[in-house]
């Protein structure tokens, strides 16, 4: 699958007390990142920091891995965090790579040195102090390297770029080509993000009231679904029937809404799930609705049944008392009067990414959302009676036209990465119209291919 991961070091040669430093770091960025994790929401798996000990010529670092599955955008909001950690804790030196290797060089191939290639690349590329920097290959030689290695180790690289890291700052089109990728956040997360109106069962409003992040794990088993799912769904729901249900507003990703709403699907009558007429004006919140509670049933129906602790005491040490008073000061509460309805749901995101990214003890085994669901079914009051006044007035859904991609704005699309691609002075090759090769593909489709093959069209 899909997965970057992610590792800060101590740039700086392992002392004692190394290990309690780095673990002091991991904590102090999390705290300091939380009211941007809090309201994330990730496709796969959330960004955590975890104690990693040292293992051959890698030295102890903190760090890990998440998979981000179809949305890219995790990644990318990944290596933003990373850079801003290396900002904040100037001794730390990061690391990041992911399934296809150096995808930071990438993003950059255009703007790359003719010298820098896959074979040669690994441990060259780190984030320092807040910026990108790339180990040149003719410091192998003055540090007496291994001259049949072509990649430096991590100690070596680390070793150069806390003593003379001004000399290997990456060049600036490939620092710009990186950074466009991340530019605008923080305040990208709010327009990831897509609120729309869904009829759902009241058990599924109260699960999602403690644990927003649950959605994503329900759209992915909708999504992902296989016939063997299926089967908990050809029946009455057994955990979330389709009586008592309520119309509530949930938060979505782009992504994961874009899954749930393109997938095409019809109910097993025997589910008890039915959809009004296409002409009915909550048509989609029905049909939403439907997909979410699919989701939801097939998560409870692989769980082990084994019920986990609800709630542990983590939430009473002192690390979350650290975390709350973070939040307050970086003014996550945006002003809400403690109590508030608007202050209390903004309580139980930072509890629930607390518990998921930071809490989770590092020989842990991770809960399955369909033990976590049923959970909290158990210890959730599920209040029908409120859920439907709150229905009664919800605030309208966002606008999903972003969905329908119009042939101009292809166009604009392309020609903007046509620009960024082609950094050309030539006053020739700008003047090349994509017109040119939009009238040559239809000239080509046009023509009556042989058994020979098509005739082109030039």
């Amino acid at each position: 699958e899909d997965a970057v991961r992610y590792r800060l070091f101590a740039a700086a040669a392992e002392g004692p007390g190394g290990e309690a430093l780095l673990r002091r770091c991991a904590e102090l960025a999390l705290v300091r990142l939380a009211p941007l994790l809090a309201a994330y929401v990730w496709q796969r798996q959330p960004f955590r920091l975890r104690y990693v000990p040292r293992r051959g010529e890698t030295p102890a670092h903190i760090g890990g891995t998440t998979l981000f599955g179809d949305n890219v955008e995790d990644e990318w909001f990944i290596v933003y965090l990373v850079r801003e950690i290396t900002r904040e804790f100037p001794g730390l030196a990061a690391r990041i790579d992911d399934n296809d290797g150096e995808f930071l060089l990438i993003e950059a191939a255009d703007f790359l040195p003719k010298w820098l290639n896959p074979e040669n690349s690994e441990n060259r590329v780190f984030f320092y102090k807040g910026e990108l920097h790339i180990i040149p290959l003719l410091e192998t030689s003055e540090l007496d390297w291994d001259l049949c290695a072509p990649c430096p180790t991590i100690p070596q690289a680390l070793a150069l770029l806390s003593t003379r890291s001004e000399e290997f700052l990456a060049a600036e089109p490939i620092r710009a080509a990186v950074y466009k990728r991340i530019e605008g956040y923080p305040e990208k997360i709010q327009a990831s993000l897509h609120r729309a109106h869904c009829y759902l069962p009241a058990g599924i409003v109260a699960v999602l009231r403690q644990r927003p992040s649950l959605v994503a794990a329900a759209v992915q088993a909708f999504y992902l679904r296989d016939p063997g799912d299926l089967r908990a769904c050809r029946r009455p729901f057994r955990t979330f029937p389709a009586d008592q249900r309520v119309m509530t507003m949930v938060t979505f990703t782009r992504c994961l809404y874009a899954q749930l709403v393109q997938q095409k699907f019809v109910p097993d009558r025997r589910s008890g799930y039915t959809l009004p007429a296409p002409s009915h004006p909550q048509y989609r919140a029905y049909e939403l609705g439907m997909k979410l509670a699919h989701g939801f049933e097939i998560l409870c129906s692989k769980s082990s049944k084994v019920a986990p602790d609800a709630k542990t005491n983590v939430l009473s040490g002192p690390l979350w008392k650290r975390f709350l008073r973070s939040l307050k000061e970086k003014d996550y509460f945006k002003g809400e009067m403690e109590g508030s309805a608007k202050y209390l749901e903004l309580l139980l995101m930072a509890e629930d990414h607390f518990q998921q990214a930071v809490a989770v003890p590092e020989s842990s085994v991770e809960v399955s959302p369909g033990d976590e669901i049923l959970t909290l079914l158990q210890t959730t009051a599920i209040d029908l009676k409120e859920f439907e006044r709150e229905a009664a007035c919800l605030p309208p859904e966002d606008d999903d036209s972003w969905l329908d991609l119009t042939p101009d704005a292809l166009d604009q699309m392309l020609q903007e990465a046509r620009k960024e691609a082609l950094p050309s002075t030539n006053e020739e090759e700008q003047k090349y119209d994509l017109e040119t090769v939009a009238e040559s593909m239809k000239a080509f489709v046009s023509k009556v291919s042989t058994h020979e093959g098509a005739e082109m069209p030039w």
